[in-house]
């Protein structure tokens, strides 16, 4: 430890430590040499990593300092544009919270005080502490939740010590649902890169999906292209979003009731034979039993449920059938709404099958990718249990591991305890429903540590902080996911890390060295490690440096033009009704169920995203808080006079539980029903070093103290909470 740690305490974000002058020696190129100019204007290709569609972008630097971030025009993701939050990347280096040097707790779990130490100590500590778990529990008593590219080589460290005992909330708290749902209609899921060709859709559907709020870049960019040639746009949401102003249909459709409106629309498709017969003859399975299964879901029957009118219900459905197949109905992202969300995610797939818009230009393309190979390392170790996430596989369909299994797990020691949690680049705290229970699981725990790259709420109850190098500060491993256009780019440093933070690669070689795992990485850099792989699959990494990207030849997207009309589901075809659903006990095609009313005088909660916000991650990025500093309660505008309230006041929001949140403005507006209210994710952060974000907005995750557990794959439906409105004091 330096003599100035051993001297003092310092808080979480050490932002007492160096924080004059910390940045005055940052901004100095280092990719692509060793001594860069300080005058002039260097650029560098990179990939963002301020949201998860990780666009390629052109770095400049100006005078030796970091000046600006521009999408880059090779890129099939970005195509030369980046939306606000990549622009805004800047100011996530800039930040002045940040995270400069590893930090031990000195103090119980939840108060932050800390000491400083070397990443010698740091990680020393670590893998003490963790040899003494496997040795009391063995490896698989440790557990990890990861997001995001710049897990990979932390995942190996802990493959390589004995556990896969590893989630991301990706799955079981966002598209999980709906990916199951898709793999059980087609055999294969809608994709991280989802597959969707709005550029040629004719008819674009959203239900929920708040394309221009929720920016992933390709596709607003696309949605925009249709837009301006006139697609037909049909939006359903309780909302009326950015999306829904664009549309020739909003359907204002009751929180919770999309499954009727589906099955409606299904209903008038099928009995007046809208549907691409020609494509379910082909490529369907069990089309009778599914046709018989939704005859009673007639727009009559539905418009008690979702409020929308029997005309209105198949004026849309015509709609659909009109430009079919080129007519898109959006698999959608964060999907985890309420409990029954793999159903209704197959009922979106059933819906596209009718349309025969799977595999076809407008719908869903066939996206592939470039093969590079494994870097080569021993086998991984056999661990000695299976993991702990989902027991007795109570939720059969769950194709990874569910994050809140594991809390579960370690808050009851069964299957077997989980002493040790390892958590990267997510905010437990906000990704995960009910902060209480994880604070409950961090209480059982022999170490928690947390890699991040600011002092977030989750860091603040860790062990052991381990400062991270932002994006543009480091290598990252190749980013080559499936997608239109195959392709391979490359993360690669732009400017030195202000303080002692470590890139991702580094952190965790240096702690596979500390637990004997060395074998695991054999290399001696990442740059070798990186120039290795590529020359395996027939590339060039001093290329790659050079341009940021590496275009592969693009095989048939469409089953018209030659890709191949696979279904990896045990019919081999397109699953209308699923044997294997109903042998587990499962509806076989989706049935709806009447959302739970919440306490009288309540309204629904829900949320969604900014275009210049990811997560809760970016409330401490100076450039994109200069666009959206705090978040607003939406609330109709007749429910706001009712109440006596209009917009710019400020509010507490009270939910079922008690649960009181932090003081948050009234937006009153007619784009929103009446039943509910709608704020953005991310705000009212409760850490007190995140110092320009604190106490900025309110917290959705505070207030979603409850959720329904989806039965088929594991997910947490969060739109199950309710609140009632007090004004401020």
């Amino acid at each position: 430890m330096n003599n100035l740690s051993r001297r003092r305490f310092l808080k979480i974000s050490a932002g007492t430590m160096a924080a004059v002058g910390t940045l005055e020696t940052a901004g100095r190129v280092i990719a692509g040499t060793e001594n860069p100019p300080l005058s002039g204007i260097r650029t560098v290709p990179t990939f963002c990593n301020v949201c998860f569609w990780q666009c390629g972008a052109i770095a400049s630097v100006r005078d030796g300092k970091l000046w600006k971030i521009e999408g880059h025009p090779l890129d099939p993701l970005s195509h030369g544009r980046l939306c606000p939050r990549g622009t805004g990347g800047i100011g996530a280096y800039s930040d002045p919270d940040r995270l400069r040097s590893p930090l031990i707790r000195i103090t119980e779990r939840g108060e932050d005080r800390w000491k400083a130490v070397t990443w010698d100590e740091a990680l020393t500590f670590i893998a003490t502490k963790m040899q003494k778990i496997k040795a009391d529990h063995g490896p698989e008593a440790f557990a990890a939740f990861i997001h995001g590219l710049g897990g990979t080589f932390l995942k190996q460290v802990l493959r390589a010590y004995g556990t896969n005992n590893i989630a991301a909330p990706s799955f079981a708290q966002c598209r999980g649902p709906r990916d199951v749902g898709f793999t059980l209609t087609f055999g294969d899921d809608a994709g991280a890169l989802e597959r969707t060709d709005i550029e040629n859709a004719q008819c674009i559907v959203l239900i929920g999906s708040h394309l221009g709020e929720n920016m992933h870049n390709t596709q607003v960019q696309e949605f925009a292209t249709a837009v301006g040639r006139g697609a037909s746009i049909i939006v359903a949401d309780p909302r009326f979003s950015v999306a829904a102003s664009k549309a020739k249909f909003y359907l204002p459709v009751k929180p919770g009731t999309d499954i009727a409106l589906l099955l409606a629309w299904m209903n008038v498709i099928v009995g007046e034979k809208l549907y691409d017969k020609q494509y379910v003859d082909k490529y369907g399975f069990g089309f009778e039993q599914f046709a018989a299964e939704i005859q009673p879901y007639t727009p009559e029957w539905a418009y008690p449920e979702t409020g929308i009118d029997p005309q209105t219900i198949r004026d849309t459905a015509l709609e659909m059938a009109r430009y079919r197949p080129a007519t898109l109905i959006h698999p959608g992202r964060h999907s985890s709404w309420y409990g029954d969300d793999a159903q209704r995610g197959r009922a979106i797939a059933l819906l596209n099958a009718l349309m025969g818009s799977w595999g076809r230009k407008g719908g869903l393309y066939a996206p592939s990718a470039m093969d590079i190979p494994a870097y080569p390392h021993p086998p991984y170790p056999t661990p000695g249990k299976p993991e702990v996430d989902n027991p007795d596989n109570k939720f059969p369909f769950a194709n990874e591991n569910i994050s809140t299994g594991i809390r579960a797990a370690t808050i009851s020691g069964e299957p077997y305890p989980i002493k040790g949690w390892l958590v990267y680049a997510t905010n437990l705290m906000y990704s995960l429903p009910n902060q209480a229970e994880t604070i409950r699981a961090i209480q059982q725990l022999d170490l928690f540590v947390v890699v991040d790259v600011i002092p977030s709420e989750i860091a603040g109850w860790a062990d052991v902080v381990l400062p991270e190098s932002t994006y543009l500060e480091r290598y990252d491993d190749l980013h080559a996911e499936p997608f239109k256009q195959p392709f391979i780019a490359l993360r690669q440093p732009v400017v030195q890390s202000p303080g002692d933070q470590k890139p991702n690669w580094w952190i965790a070689k240096r702690l596979a060295e500390k637990l004997g795992l060395g074998s695991y990485f054999p290399w001696n850099d990442i740059e070798e490690y990186l120039a290795t792989r590529l020359k395996a699959g027939g590339y060039s990494f001093d290329d790659l440096k050079r341009d940021g990207i590496i275009l592969g030849k693009q095989p048939p997207i469409y089953f018209e033009d030659g890709a191949p009309a696979t279904f990896d589901t045990p019919s081999k075809k397109i699953e209308f009704y699923s044997s294997q659903l109903k042998q587990a006990g499962f509806d076989p095609v989706p049935k709806y169920t009447r959302p739970e009313p919440g306490p009288a005088g309540s309204y629904r909660l829900l949320f969604g995203r900014a275009p210049m916000h990811s997560f809760s991650r970016t409330q401490t990025n100076h450039l994109l808080m200069d666009l959206m500093c705090e978040n607003s309660v939406w609330v109709n505008a007749n429910e706001a006079t009712r109440l006596g309230l209009k917009s710019g006041d400020y509010v507490r929001l009270r939910n079922q539980d008690g649960e009181l949140s932090s003081r948050i403005q009234i937006k009153a507006t007619e784009r929103i029903r009446p039943e509910c209210v709608y704020m953005v994710h991310g705000f009212g952060h409760t850490s007190k070093e995140l110092r320009f974000a604190f106490g900025k907005g309110a917290s959705d995750a505070r207030l979603i103290t409850r959720y329904k557990t989806d039965p088929l794959m594991g997910g947490t439906g969060m739109n199950v909470n309710f609140v009632t409105i007090e004004m401020e004091a």
